[in-house]
């Protein structure tokens, strides 16, 4: 791995951040969560984003997703600048462009697998059939299991399976393997990463486990609110050569 200085946003991003900050006021207090952030995620590159709790790494991956507001700074998806956009507009960007996957998976108990994915793929132009998003995602034999049936790294996949479902450009997890033991997380990053692989949507994922940056093109470590270093990798490591 080769470490740099963070470089500001360059052209012909899918996503970029400049001059991110957000600061949270509670009483008297301001919480300065993000400092002043540059960053861009290109077509088809697997970022995994690092830091301890506290860091910045959810309040950045929020604010790219469109689920908050900086308090200064803007997003451009592709040449569109998304912090000027409404509330509608960014709910259309939110539904047609990204993907996000969580720490809980937020599945729905009354629903199967492959209805938990349909929430998605009805309301989404161009969408795969959950079937096939399933199959990618490893779980063809599970469409008619409902969410207790499933284990806790195969609930995981449903919720990666419904965010991918509606082809996004973006697949945003946030400590996706963080409820899970180190085997199943396995699985599930092996998910992520065939997702990556086979559909080309750009991906970044935040975790507190320096072992997963090395399935990343680039690792972007976080401290304090800001980028610290950037690293790349010379190729990227299969899941299950990293050092677990």
């Amino acid at each position: 791995m080769q470490a740099e200085r963070p470089r500001i946003t360059g052209a012909g991003a899918t996503l970029s951040g400049r001059g991110l900050t957000k600061t949270y006021h509670t009483g008297e207090v301001d919480v300065h969560a993000l400092r002043g952030v540059d960053l861009a995620l290109y077509p088809g590159e697997l970022v995994v984003m690092l830091g301890p709790s506290g860091s910045g790494k959810s309040t950045l991956l929020n604010i790219l997703g469109g689920l908050d507001v900086p308090t200064a700074g803007q997003v451009f998806f592709g040449d569109t600048e998304i912090t000027a956009a409404g509330e509608g507009e960014l709910t259309r960007f939110r539904r047609a462009h990204v993907g996000f996957v969580f720490q809980f998976y937020n599945l729905i108990p009354s629903l199967t697998a492959e209805e938990n994915v349909a929430l998605v793929t009805e309301i989404a132009p161009g969408s795969m059939r959950p079937a096939e998003a399933l199959e990618l995602v490893g779980l063809a034999d599970r469409l008619e299991h409902f969410p207790a049936q499933l284990s806790g790294g195969e609930q995981q996949r449903v919720a990666i399976a419904r965010a991918i479902a509606k082809r996004p450009d973006i697949l945003l997890c946030d400590e996706p393997t963080g409820a899970l033991d180190s085997q199943t997380g396995i699985v599930v990053l092996e998910a992520i990463e065939a997702v990556n692989r086979e559909i080309g949507t750009t991906t970044a994922v935040i975790t507190h486990n320096t072992v997963i940056g090395g399935m990343a093109d680039r690792v972007l470590h976080i401290a304090d609110g800001r980028i610290a270093s950037v690293e790349h990798n010379a190729g990227r490591l299969p899941v299950q050569q990293l050092a677990w």
